[in-house]
């Protein structure tokens, strides 16, 4: 009998399957050989590298897993960073700029539906108009 594998909690290696898995997808690497998945050359998902703004609040140690997600408009961000005991943040450097952070460590608190959720509303954030347009009616919804 199977289950149902998209409650399960999320991991690390769901980010790389369901990124790379959406359609035109390109990934390029930046200076740390950090993976940055691309629809039509735009970012939509990334592993940043770390930075003096994410760090550990007892050590102030950079954190080395955070990921980047877009969002569609700064409701959604809002929506998703606003509850503090959520694992999706933001920090001044992401002020004005669609998109929530994401600690890896953290990704098991989200199950892998709810990753592959962000992931596609990341892409369709992203994507160009006709292409999201054909991934939806692929997908029986609309645009």
């Amino acid at each position: 009998m199977a289950h149902d594998d998209g409650e399960r909690p999320a991991r690390v290696e769901d980010v790389h399957e369901l990124a790379s898995g959406m359609p035109h997808v390109t990934v390029e690497y930046g200076s740390d050989d950090n993976p940055v998945y691309q629809v039509g050359r735009k970012s939509f998902v990334f592993f940043r590298t770390p930075r003096p703004d994410a760090v550990d609040p007892e050590t102030g140690e950079r954190w080395t897993d955070v990921i980047v997600f877009w969002v569609e408009s700064e409701a959604d961000k809002q929506a998703l960073v606003q509850d503090g005991t959520t694992p999706f943040f933001t920090t001044a450097h992401f002020d004005g700029h669609l998109s929530v952070l994401l600690r890896a460590g953290r990704i098991g608190e989200l199950t892998r539906t709810e990753v592959a959720e962000l992931i596609q509303d990341a892409w369709l954030a992203r994507a160009s108009a006709r292409r999201a347009a054909a991934w939806l009616k692929d997908r029986g919804g609309t645009a």
